[in-house]
């Protein structure tokens, strides 16, 4: 897949594509929807489907002090805009220059002038432009003008309710992995490289694999199932990960820690995706480290299960 910047012109074999526009952080159930009425559309027209998406998150942009909430990186989300069917990933880099673009001109000069849309999907909740001031009227209206078709794609429920991106971020705050993955149609996972550490784990009989979470959003903290993909094998492992502060040690340090079960390769340096299928327990300071390893055997146990 190609990956095209914001600030450059697309490519002239890519202009006339159809657009799906939106953040498709998570890329969840609502966004698949989105991105296959584009792809659709682009196919039976003949054309090119591009996925648009924004980095980082405009909310990060305004208000950089807020605690990290991502649920995807750009990478993530280039292979999942594959794998349903986009030809290229579109990264709206977002910064002061975009903020203050106007919603109309970010029609006439994005969309049109550098991007040459024929079409464009959104969900009929899209804003954009300054103070976002522009919607899915607004984007049909100029776009009409300047050549641009424009489609909308309702809200998707489940449960009951909407599915959106802030209900995944509070369903993986509370632990709660079976809805986080059931409206993400995956687990969550976290893809990080891995890092050398204390040791610890490998000291008391359970190595783990030190992961930092970057700007990924913070789960509920605790123990985890999880499975593990070591990206430059496709390598798959089950395991039973920290994510925490690690309450047992000083000084805290906020980190993904995986131990994966019967694995006796070297990790560091490496990339690898953790997957978070359930949560076992919350994070717990222990009377002694013989009670922190008899814990860590039973959560061992019940991970097993669990993954089958």
């Amino acid at each position: 897949m190609i990956r095209l910047d914001h600030r450059e012109f697309v490519p002239r074999e890519l202009r006339g594509a159809v657009l799906a526009l939106g953040n498709f952080d998570g890329f969840h159930l609502g966004h698949q929807r989105v991105v296959a009425e584009a792809v659709g559309w682009a196919h039976a027209e003949g054309r090119k489907a591009i996925v648009c998406t924004f980095d980082p998150h405009p909310v990060r942009h305004f208000a950089p002090h807020i605690p990290p909430f991502r649920l995807t990186t750009l990478d993530q989300r280039e292979e999942l805009f594959r794998s349903a069917g986009a030809d290229a990933m579109l990264v709206f880099h977002f910064d002061d220059a975009l903020a203050r673009l106007s919603a109309e001109a970010f029609v006439i000069k994005m969309l049109s002038e550098k991007i040459g849309a024929a079409g464009v999907v959104t969900g009929e909740d899209f804003t954009f432009g300054k103070d976002r001031g522009g919607d899915f009227e607004l984007l049909a209206s100029v776009g009409r003008r300047h050549g641009i078709a424009a489609r909308a794609v309702g809200p998707v429920r489940s449960g009951g309710m909407t599915v959106s991106s802030s209900r995944i971020r509070d369903a993986l705050k509370a632990g709660d992995c079976e809805t986080a993955g059931s409206l993400l149609t995956r687990p969550f996972a976290i893809r990080s490289t891995v890092q050398h550490g204390d040791k610890r784990g490998r000291d008391i009989g359970y190595p783990t694999a030190n992961m930092c979470m970057a700007s990924y959003l913070r789960p509920r903290f605790g123990i985890y199932a999880v499975t593990g993909r070591i990206l430059d094998t496709g390598q798959t492992l089950k395991g039973a990960a920290n994510v925490g502060i690690r309450p047992q040690f000083s000084p805290p340090q906020e980190l993904l820690e995986p131990h994966f079960f019967d694995f006796k390769g070297d990790l560091y340096g490496r990339e690898v995706e953790v997957a978070f299928h359930h949560f076992l327990r919350p994070e717990a300071k222990f009377d002694s480290v013989d009670a922190l390893i008899a814990q860590m055997e039973q959560d061992c146990i019940q991970a097993r299960r669990m993954l089958g």
